[in-house]
């Protein structure tokens, strides 16, 4: 175990470093942020809550859902800010309305969701919204600022397998407690501009939180946001995004809904 003495030198070195050379894209134009996970810390993160969340969570065995969900992610990444990271997406098993995001790239969309979402635009619109997420680095900044300068130094000097297992748990409540009023309006505008670039119609985003305006008195509706003061009001967040729009490159021959969807939402249980 180091001394506290050591602990702090070496605690400062990596902040030290940390400030100078971790200096990660965190959104598109350029937008950097002083990170102190690296990628593969974070990877390590994310792959750690994946298992424990496929340990309670039901997964859709349903092959073609899960291709469709990962054929509309990748192309939402190919365009989007951290196309170095790989993603993957899954579909959940559950009467929830919910979608989220973890740390290193996992999505994840729930048929309770699903079933609610009358086109496809919509679907990308909440995929692209999670995606942004993890471009933005949201997860990771809240770990930082609600763990600490101790979660680096953890990460470069503890045991990396429980020290990660740990973190995950961490990650988990962080998650599912939802992010900031600034972050989720940074995820929505991230996404819109994905989902543009991808070639679907960004007005696909006003319908998914029209539905979202819809459904926000059911119980269960912990679409995006958890109801309470410290997220922005749905009604702002469509003021917002019709606002961006009209500032978006014109791409022709834009989808806003397939039959392909449509054929898919039938299958759902």
């Amino acid at each position: 175990m180091l001394s506290g003495r050591r602990s702090s030198a070496v605690l400062s070195l990596i902040v030290f470093f940390g400030l100078f050379l971790s200096c990660a894209t965190t959104g598109p134009g350029g937008k950097k942020s002083f990170i102190l996970i690296s990628d593969k810390q974070e990877i390590s993160i994310g792959n750690e809550m994946d298992r424990q969340i496929r340990e309670t969570e039901k997964i859709l065995p349903d092959a073609g859902w899960q291709y469709y969900i990962n054929e509309i992610g990748q192309k939402i990444v190919a365009v989007s800010d951290r196309r170095g990271l790989e993603f993957h997406f899954a579909v959940v098993e559950s009467d929830q309305i919910n979608a989220f995001a973890t740390p290193g790239g996992y999505i994840y969309i729930y048929t309770g969701l699903l079933k609610k979402i009358n086109r496809e635009s919509e679907l990308v619109a909440v995929i692209a919204h999670e995606i942004s997420h993890v471009v933005g680095r949201h997860g990771v900044k809240r770990l930082q600022t609600i763990l600490g300068a101790s979660l680096v130094l953890d990460l470069a000097l503890g045991e990396k397998s429980e020290t990660t297992k740990n973190i995950a748990g961490a990650a988990l409540g962080v998650v599912m407690s939802g992010y900031s009023r600034s972050q989720e309006y940074e995820a929505d505008e991230f996404g819109l501009i994905y989902m543009n670039r991808a070639g679907w119609n960004p007005q696909g985003m006003t319908g998914m939180f029209e539905l979202l305006q819809s459904i926000s008195g059911h119980r269960d509706a912990g679409f995006f946001e958890m109801l309470s003061s410290s997220h922005p009001q749905t009604s702002d967040r469509i003021t917002a995004v019709n606002n961006l729009i009209p500032s978006l490159p014109r791409i022709p021959n834009q989808v806003l809904d397939s039959r392909k969807f449509q054929q898919m939402k039938n299958k759902l249980p």
